[in-house]
């Protein structure tokens, strides 16, 4: 049981397997599950969907829900992650550049939330965040570390002005990066008459890259 509610991937910080790791059973139990709730979500507002409808959609017992997630919160949770790590996949967006990286992700988070299953008027209220920032979060560290970029006012002895130590500084400017690109994208789906998201995009990465990079970016 204790397999059956991990997550399908996995993260260098929590340490959980990939999903490859996982019986193809239990991988296949959780897309039946997610398939049922994205159909549900079409025709009903999520507070109003049970657990035993999605289990009855999906034709699995309640209790084979309860094996995999604890309430529907956590498997909608899972479901917009997986989505939108198939969505980073596709377009196969890395941080092995870190020129234009930032505004491909910004982008990605742009025709994520334009583009997720479910009216617009509920995915607006959705708690997204713990779904795409995560998975934003761990690509900025990725990318951090990958290139050794030292944000501004790094001391020659690797301290910052603040005595914080590079490692701790760099995952701040992630998570801080990350809840700013997904809050300005959010802010941008919930705005009637919209700009492209292509052009928003290139507006997040102007705000940003200073918060990731440093002044010096």
């Amino acid at each position: 049981m204790a397999q059956l509610l991990q997550p399908e991937t996995g993260t260098p910080e929590t340490g959980t397997p990939e999903a490859g790791t996982i019986d193809p059973r239990i991988l296949r139990s959780r897309r039946m599950l997610m398939e049922a709730l994205a159909k549900l979500l079409i025709t009903k507002h999520f507070e109003d969907i049970s657990v035993q409808e999605i289990a009855d959609e999906a034709t699995l017992n309640r209790a084979t829900f309860y094996l995999h997630y604890p309430d529907k919160n956590a498997l909608l949770q899972a479901m917009t992650e997986s989505r939108f790590r198939d969505l980073i996949e596709r377009r196969s967006i890395t941080f092995t550049n870190c020129h234009g990286a930032l505004r491909a992700i910004a982008l990605g988070v742009c025709d994520y939330l334009a583009e997720s299953t479910g009216c617009p008027s509920q995915l607006a209220r959705m708690a997204l965040e713990g779904s795409i920032i995560p998975v934003v979060e761990d690509m900025f560290k990725e990318g951090l570390a990958l290139h050794g970029t030292a944000p501004g006012g790094i001391a020659p002895d690797g301290i910052a002005p603040d005595g914080t130590a590079p490692a701790v500084e760099a995952a701040l400017r992630a998570t801080t990066a990350a809840w700013a690109v997904f809050g300005a994208a959010r802010r941008w789906f919930q705005t009637p008459n919209r700009i492209p998201a292509e052009e928003m995009a290139a507006r997040i990465e102007t705000m940003v890259s200073p918060v990731l990079f440093g002044s010096s970016q």
